[in-house]
């Protein structure tokens, strides 16, 4: 299931992540990157605040990806060699929530239907082409259930959070 999409305001987010540069697909690779920033958080004293984050940088579907995948943070910290820190910019978003599997082409679809949407509405995202490649400003899938405690996959739900142009 796929919500209506809609425009909301948000503040900013502190959050902790690795980057990396990702083939598509590259859904096996997220647990153990969430994993790790969980045990750098705990190194820290930290606990996560909130969902766990993808970070779109680039969506360039024929090459690989660059993404951050982490966690939402209650305070900003510093980061290291591997685990950045950073804030989740505060401003307009389009929004909009896919139920079911983190597996398949449902997220995908999600995706889908919220970039027809913004066509179809005449929104535009915060994005700039560097060099030939588009760099979001803040692309983000945020993992609103965790699959620990929530055993049905049909269950799970996750938030689509795409920064909206001035």
């Amino acid at each position: 299931m796929i919500t209506e999409p809609k425009i909301e305001y948000r503040p900013e987010q502190d959050y902790a992540a690795i980057r990396v540069q990702v083939p598509i697909p590259f859904g096996s690779l997220v647990p153990p990157l969430n994993r790790e920033v969980t045990a750098w958080l705990a190194n820290t004293g930290t606990k996560p605040s909130g969902a766990s984050i993808i970070r779109f940088l680039t969506t360039d579907m024929s090459k690989k990806l660059d993404i951050e995948v982490g966690w939402l943070v209650a305070v900003a910290m510093p980061g290291d060699e591997r685990v950045i820190t950073g804030v989740i910019p505060a401003g307009r978003y389009a929004v909009l929530t896919y139920t079911g599997s983190y597996r398949g082409k449902g997220i995908y679809k999600a995706t889908v239907a919220l970039l027809d949407w913004a066509e179809r509405n005449h929104v535009a995202f915060k994005k700039t082409v560097i060099d030939g490649v588009e760099w979001w400003d803040s692309r983000n899938e945020y993992y609103l259930t965790d699959p620990n405690e929530e055993p049905d996959p049909k269950k799970w739900q996750t938030e689509l959070a795409f920064l909206v142009a001035d």
